[in-house]
């Protein structure tokens, strides 16, 4: 009987020796555990990450028909979106199991590179972030559903992580998209206000549409550009096709004139509009500093006639 006590006692209530069938594979109770000993922060987070690791495919999955039920990421083919949901979700698991912020704005930059020539809208990173991290979430309720407790501490270790990447994400699209049309309206400005060599030490410059204070900027930059290079004598600058500009515009276009005098051009403008000629004789601008020819063709030939040309009709013979 006294052999038989040891025994029964092993086989009886648990020991921390030998642990009940069941408990060892209890994903709940062995992080329970951790926390009990005191590995409350490292310990829930590692608990985390290899729960999402261990189930990355079903989640990944589950998180894509969330993203085709939403009608997000439509621009993409499945292919694509596959491959980009796929290493959206790995490096998501990534940034928060290390909380670098730095790889996560690089992580965010190529993303966004990516994806923006793809078509794909704010509003759909956005979401899509939102979603997965929605899916996460609900994946840890329903491991950690038997323990509210450990639930919320889990939550609080999850949510604050989860928050801040789809927040990086967001900001991180944004500029990208911002800097995509910042370099897009300047490649159309550039091509809306090309610098032409005409012939030798003549240019013109032939404005169209709107002129705007950053447009007049960029004009001036260009036109001394092209004065140097082509070491220019005169410069007709027709604005023919901009119906209209305010002051700070024609005080600009004064301030061009002036600087390209003192790059050794002269100036012809053609093309006024009535109001824009209002507008400079309103602004009290020295129309003596200023060389205006009513047409283009007009410029031209005065520009000729400053550089020194001449222009002789060819008699052309009939034949008999």
């Amino acid at each position: 009987m006294a052999d038989e006590k040891p025994g029964a006692g092993r086989q009886g209530a648990p020991t921390d020796e030998a642990p009940p069938n069941g408990l060892r594979d209890d994903p709940t109770a062995a992080a329970h555990d951790g926390v009990a000993a005191g590995g409350n922060g490292e310990h829930l987070l590692s608990q985390l990450i290899a729960h999402l690791r261990e189930n990355r495919t079903r989640l990944r999955e589950e998180w894509a028909e969330r993203i085709q039920e939403a009608h997000l990421l439509t621009a993409m083919t499945p292919k694509e979106m596959a491959a980009e949901t796929t290493s959206v979700y790995d490096n998501y698991v990534e940034v928060l199991e290390t909380g670098s912020v730095e790889a996560l704005q690089h992580y965010a930059r190529d993303l966004s590179e990516r994806i923006i020539p793809r078509g794909v809208e704010t509003h759909e990173v956005v979401g899509i972030v939102l979603l997965l991290r929605d899916v996460l979430a609900r994946s840890l309720f329903e491991k950690y559903q038997r323990d509210f407790g450990l639930l919320n501490e889990v939550l609080d270790a999850y949510e604050p992580a989860a928050n801040r990447i789809a927040n990086t994400v967001a900001v991180s699209f944004v500029d990208e998209r911002e800097r995509v049309i910042r370099q897009q309206q300047d490649a159309i400005r550039e091509l809306s206000t090309p610098v032409l060599p005409v012939r030798e030490r003549l240019l013109i410059l032939p404005i169209i549409g709107v002129l705007d204070s950053e447009r007049a900027r960029q004009l001036t930059e260009q036109l001394l550009t092209g004065i140097r290079r082509h070491r220019a004598k005169v410069v007709v600058i027709d604005i023919t096709g901009s119906p209209d500009v305010d002051e700070t515009v024609a005080n600009h276009l004064v301030q061009t004139v002036d600087a390209s005098r003192l790059m050794g051009a002269s100036v012809i403008i053609t093309g006024l509009s009535p109001k824009i000629a209002q507008t400079l004789v309103t602004i009290g601008v020295d129309l003596s500093k200023m060389n205006t020819i009513g047409d283009l063709q007009g410029g031209l030939e005065e520009a000729e006639r400053l550089l020194g040309y001449t222009v002789t009709r060819k008699e052309v013979s009939s034949s008999s």
